[in-house]
């Protein structure tokens, strides 16, 4: 059976990306489906060849030429990190018929090699575009919808009660159009393909099973701040070799850096960030969790939860087409605040709380943010687990998860 379609917030700026630009890079991770959304605004009207079996990847790198004379533009080019030199020749091809939009459309799973040509090779001649796996909304059927601080009113209420079970799936697109695939065994495999495809691929990890306890590790610090040093104590290697597989994990799409907010950006660069899984299924699959209510009440609990808000968030402005700016902030007295999102216009402060009752007192990081930082700061979100929408005094609101 044909797996149901779900729309992604993405597709309009696709199509505009698509009329405007010779070619169109559309980089994410492994199973967010990127295949799924160009074959489905396209199909009929490119032709698709995928570079990623054997004899394919071989002929495009042998032959680059030839290949690309065998599957003229328009064309779907899928998997092109297996053969980046292409991307010289398609240079090749576009300036010579540079006014023509629209010609090759590039997939990638790694944003390490293949975009690195694109950016050097195709400057001005391709818009480069991420696709995440599913934000909520998407899920939920409402792609277009704006998040709390873009709406211009207030949204309808959805239940609390089934987002720990949406929490445990995770947003990869094959979990949310099959809910009768089993979400551990899917994990399971991901991760194993995820190790064996591509960190083979970027560079030689050696001790994979060290690598998977390091990615368990990882995952229990999820939300905190981390110390690399303390992990590669824990681990037995060198803190290099941490640095090292966190930048895999980066250029892969499987984690989120998120470092503290200072004025001072150089600032930012150097102090101790925090890290966050990229899907909240695979943050549980990590940890062990497989069911909801040990989720919701054990001690990962407001771990998964912040993961779940900041993966909506990087998601929902990403597939916007836009650059998501997220910080978390952090005083010398040890006051705190989980997300800080610069909109360009102003930081939004969000405090992100597991209890289902909201009260004031939950407000008072974001009003201590407010302070600090005057003009520059906007209306704040206290994000909880309950169905509650209501005031927290000046400058604060309680925020349900499923209105976000």
């Amino acid at each position: 059976m044909v797996p149901h379609y779900v729309s992604r917030s993405l597709e309009p700026v696709l199509g505009q990306a698509v009329s405007e630009f010779p070619a169109v890079f559309l980089t994410g991770p492994r199973q967010s489906g990127k295949t799924t959304l160009l074959l489905h605004m396209f199909r009929g009207q490119y032709r698709y060849v995928s570079v990623e079996p054997p004899d394919v990847r071989s002929a495009a790198v042998k032959d680059p030429r030839g290949f690309l004379k065998r599957f003229p533009a328009p064309v779907i080019i899928d998997e092109v990190q297996h053969a980046p030199d292409l991307i010289v020749y398609i240079k090749e091809l576009i300036d010579s018929k540079r006014s023509r939009a629209g010609q090759y459309l590039l997939t990638g799973s790694q944003n390490l090699l293949a975009a690195e040509r694109v950016t050097e090779s195709l400057a001005g001649r391709a818009a480069v575009l991420r696709l995440l796996p599913l934000s909520r909304r998407e899920a939920m059927g409402q792609p277009r919808r704006p998040l709390a601080w873009e709406a211009r009113q207030q949204l309808s209420k959805s239940g609390a009660d089934r987002i720990w079970s949406e929490f445990l799936r995770g947003g990869y697109s094959e979990l949310v159009a099959n809910r009768k695939r089993d979400t551990s065994r899917w994990h399971s495999s991901y991760i194993q393909t995820y190790l064996e495809r591509d960190l083979r691929s970027l560079r030689q990890v050696g001790d994979l099973t060290q690598y998977q306890i390091f990615l368990r590790v990882l995952a229990a610090r999820s939300a905190q701040l981390l110390s690399l040093t303390d992990v590669a104590r824990e681990l037995g290697v060198a803190v290099n070799t941490i640095k090292a597989w966190l930048s895999i994990l980066e250029a892969t799409y499987q984690v989120t850096v998120v470092r503290p907010y200072f004025a001072n950006i150089g600032k930012r660069l150097v102090k101790t960030p925090k890290v966050y899984f990229s899907d909240v299924g695979t943050l549980c699959h990590l940890v062990g969790l497989k069911d909801p209510e040990h989720a919701a009440a054990g001690p990962m609990g407001g771990a998964i939860l912040e993961t779940a808000v900041l993966s909506e968030i990087i998601r929902s402005l990403t597939h916007q087409g836009l650059d998501p700016q997220v910080y978390f902030w952090r005083t010398a007295a040890g006051t705190e605040v989980d997300f800080i999102v610069d909109t360009g216009s102003g930081l939004v402060p969000l405090e992100v709380k597991l209890s289902s009752t909201p009260r004031p007192a939950m407000a008072s990081s974001i009003r201590a943010f407010q302070r600090d930082l005057g003009s520059l700061a906007m209306p704040g979100y206290v994000v909880h687990g309950g169905d509650v929408r209501l005031p927290l005094g000046p400058g604060a609101t309680a925020l349900p998860f499923a209105d976000l």
